[in-house]
């Protein structure tokens, strides 16, 4: 997947047809993740001195036109609030149709009403199972009639041979966060001035300071000891423990779970290995029992 900031890459034309053509050198392999911005003064770094709702229009209107040069025949004007274009078009199209799927992600109102509208694929961060089934009643209630939407949930798995295991390398993990942000002089508190602008950041804490699990083994210390600017809540547990969770985030609605754990080749190995293949197996196990009561 490729991600695209659209406060950074100032041309959605140009965006679009660089996508396209990578969407034909992978095979059709090619998704996008847009990212409008996570805090004002992220983005004022990279000299963008728009407020959070203004960035969100901003997205709607890249988005609007990298799908038209995505999918239009013949060469078309937009005149919006942020962008002027004049006979844009792309004679390279996408190898997917209609176009590249679009992934997006955020937790406010604005992020909502945009995503709704443009994403294939809605993404969220490692949240309780109710939660979850909230914000994905939330995304479809803002769709357009029809829309077919799918839902992406971003954890981090921490796996051991037993559960008790499992749960030594989570404080382990913990552990070594908090000494290295202490090296580097970082400090998280409750306060406000230390607290991410990201909505969906800070509802993270808010479920970390509810509880350090939630569920069945939804650990939430990670995202309080850093902030939450990222995905960073844990499935802590055996292979197969951890397989059930993701399993039920699968029953609650979502078809695309990503995840990523700390040590990137290792746990890539052992997910691939040990928990990958058992979701599938419960998926495909819940898919023959449907079909068998149809």
């Amino acid at each position: 997947m490729t991600p695209i900031s659209s406060s950074f890459v100032r041309n959605p034309g140009l965006a679009a047809r660089k996508l396209a053509t990578l969407d034909h050198f992978s095979n059709g392999r090619v998704a996008v993740h847009i990212i409008t911005g996570g805090s004002d003064a992220e983005q004022q770094r990279d000299g963008d001195w728009l407020d959070h709702d203004t960035r969100y229009r901003r997205t709607d209107e890249y988005l609007d036109i990298v799908r038209r040069v995505w999918t239009s025949e013949k060469p078309f004007d937009y005149q919006g609030e942020f962008y002027q274009l004049k006979q844009a078009f792309s004679e390279v199209k996408p190898l997917q149709q209609p176009h590249i799927p679009i992934y997006f992600g955020g937790a406010s109102g604005a992020a909502v009403d945009v995503g709704a509208k443009h994403s294939n694929v809605y993404a969220f961060w490692g949240e309780p199972i109710a939660a979850i089934k909230q914000r994905i009643a939330e995304v479809k209630a803002a769709a357009p009639p029809g829309k077919d939407l799918r839902f992406s949930v971003s954890l981090r798995p921490i796996l051991g041979e037993t559960e008790a295991k499992a749960w030594e390398k989570a404080h382990y993990i913990l552990s070594r966060i908090n000494e290295t942000r202490a090296k580097a002089g970082i400090q998280l508190s409750a306060g406000a001035s230390l607290r991410p602008q990201a909505v969906g950041s800070l509802r993270l804490l808010d479920f970390a300071k509810e509880s350090e699990i939630h569920d069945k083994r939804l650990w939430t210390p990670i995202a309080a000891a850093t902030g939450a600017r990222g995905n960073t809540t844990a499935l802590v547990g055996t292979p197969e423990q951890v397989a059930e969770s993701l399993f039920d985030y699968y029953k609650a609605g979502v078809t695309t779970l990503l995840i990523r754990g700390f040590d990137p080749v290792e746990d890539a190995i052992a997910y691939g290995r040990d928990v990958i293949p058992l979701v599938r197996q419960q998926v495909q196990q819940q898919e023959r029992q449907i079909a068998t009561v149809a």
